[in-house]
């Protein structure tokens, strides 16, 4: 275990004191008060022990739900929900992140609104079951008080109803089992233009993995595509099914990966979800001609599934991949590290910038949010990228939540949970196996990625490349794309996907 010089606890000490005693500080300078009240039309719909996430924002373009420039997070504790639940910033319990900026902003109107997170089989807040208010705004004063009611439900996501689309969704005995209540898997197909001209015809079929926390809505997307569905019209667009994955979990995205505090997730995917998926569409297996194919988050997952499943797919497209390699999460290294908040030199370590280089977010900002997401005041239920992360990569903890790999307010690592995250970093399990992998993904990786990626995770796909470079019996012939100056996803496009995944096909055929 890398151990901090005395200069450098000294330093972290210091941070972190001056972070709390800036919290603080506006905290009790800055008082916003506010009382919540269910309304009797929804009172039916409500489940106790929810987050309430108060959103605050100058922005009226927008539901401030969407995006605030001011969150405040409290665990609605034992609420009898036929009485108003206060909340005030001045409560030890209740997390705040940008309650400062009251003071920088002297005139105009504040518009709010309120979220209350009930849903305990998606970590997310805007997803379906969850309760919100309408809008209200008020004059800007250094103490906001006010009230709101939760009047509203967000509905089930509806897929478009269209003729080339086919919805899939099932109770997955797996997950239900480890959970022990019904947990389900959803798909949406996007069936190929001549799937209805020709019976029996076995077409090849994409898993499109969404990026994090997305939803197999996501093929509405595509149908208001209006240069997508003229590419798709023409003659001679390609012939694929493609699949839309979801990835709700009770902790956020669920990477398809089995884990210990989301349950069996890969296998689920793997022998319930797709079987069913294909005997649906009239897929045959025995024609290898099953790929994968997603960005970000959903670049991560297509080629960790390649990795953990060699047989069953038989192809990725893997763009933007989040950290391939955990040695380089980000700027981080999680084994050796002391900290992500501030990087071995004492800086704020950054965790994200523009393509020039510029840091626009700290790690620290980062997970300041996720704590107040998160009903426990920590990222380990916030259902955003780290509480993923977490709950996916990390060991189970005595009180049935996620572990912490690194403490929600100082940034400090806890080596020996980091040390079980190893089975999940990509490069180390491709090191570790590639006897008996390397053949297996032999003409079935492909990578693409921006040089100057916001998030940082080409430095991860770096190391990845120079690995795949190095490798003997076989030698590698993983392709991994780097573009200068190029941003995250940057180059993703589903009509590039589709024609790469022909363009295989043909291949394969002209080998024969």
């Amino acid at each position: 275990m890398k151990r901090l010089t005395k200069k450098q606890t000294i330093f972290l000490l210091f941070a972190v004191s001056l972070f709390v005693a800036t919290t603080s500080k506006a905290l009790a300078q800055f008082n916003v008060k506010a009382g919540i009240s269910v309304s009797p039309e929804i009172a039916k719909e409500f489940q106790n022990q929810g987050r309430l996430l108060l959103h605050i924002t100058q922005q009226n373009e927008r539901e401030p739900r969407n995006r605030s420039e001011i969150t405040i997070g409290v665990t609605a504790q034992n609420w009898d929900s036929s009485k108003p639940f206060m909340i005030d910033t001045r409560n030890k319990e209740v997390l705040a992140v940008g309650l400062e900026k009251l003071s920088e902003i002297t005139s105009g109107k504040f518009y709010f609104q309120v979220v209350y997170k009930q849903n305990k089989d998606d970590g997310n807040e805007n997803v379906p079951g969850n309760l919100y208010s309408g809008i209200d705004s008020l004059v800007n004063t250094s103490n906001l008080s006010f009230n709101l009611t939760l009047n509203k439900v967000i509905p089930p996501l509806e897929i478009a109803q269209n003729k080339f689309v086919k919805t899939v969704v099932i109770q997955s005995k797996l997950l239900s089992d480890f959970s022990g209540y019904p947990r389900f898997l959803r798909a949406s197909v996007l069936l190929p233009t001549g799937y209805f001209d020709t019976k029996n015809k076995n077409y090849p079929i994409c898993y499109r993995v969404p990026g994090l926390n997305g939803r197999y809505d996501a093929v509405n997307r595509l149908l208001l595509d209006k240069k997508f569905l003229e590419y798709r019209s023409t003659s001679g667009s390609p012939q694929v099914i493609y699949v839309f994955l979801d990835s709700q979990g009770p902790y956020g995205d669920t990477y398809q990966m089995d884990s210990e505090n989301n349950g069996p997730c890969g296998k689920a995917l793997t022998e319930e979800l797709i079987p069913e998926i294909e005997k649906q569409v009239g897929y045959r297996a025995e024609t290898k001609m099953r790929f994968l194919a997603g960005c970000s988050t959903g670049g991560w997952v297509a080629l960790g599934l390649q990795v953990f499943y060699p047989d069953f797919f038989d192809g990725t497209w893997s763009y933007s991949p989040d950290p391939v390699d955990f040695e380089h999460y980000g700027l981080i290294n999680i084994y050796s590290d002391s900290s992500v908040f501030y990087n071995q030199f004492g800086y704020l370590q950054p965790g994200k910038r523009t393509i020039y280089g510029e840091p626009t977010y700290s790690m620290q900002e980062w997970i300041a949010n996720e704590n107040v997401a998160g009903r426990t005041n920590d990222y380990r239920v916030s259902g955003g990228q780290f509480g993923a992360y977490n709950a996916v990569f990390g060991p189970k903890g005595d009180d049935g939540l996620p572990s912490l790999m690194f403490d929600p307010v100082t940034g400090k690592i806890d080596h020996e949970i980091a040390k079980q995250w190893e089975k999940y970093d990509l490069k180390k399990v491709l090191e570790k196996n590639w006897s008996e992998l390397g053949p297996k993904l032999q003409g079935k990786i492909w990578i693409w990625t921006g040089d100057m990626d916001r998030l940082y995770s080409n430095v991860a796909r770096r190391f990845l490349q120079t690995f795949f470079e190095n490798t003997k019996n076989p030698k590698s012939d993983a392709k991994v794309n780097f573009t200068p100056m190029a941003n995250h996803c940057q180059e993703w496009s589903d009509e590039a996907v589709l024609e790469m995944i022909v363009k295989k096909i043909d291949e394969r055929k002209i080998l024969k």
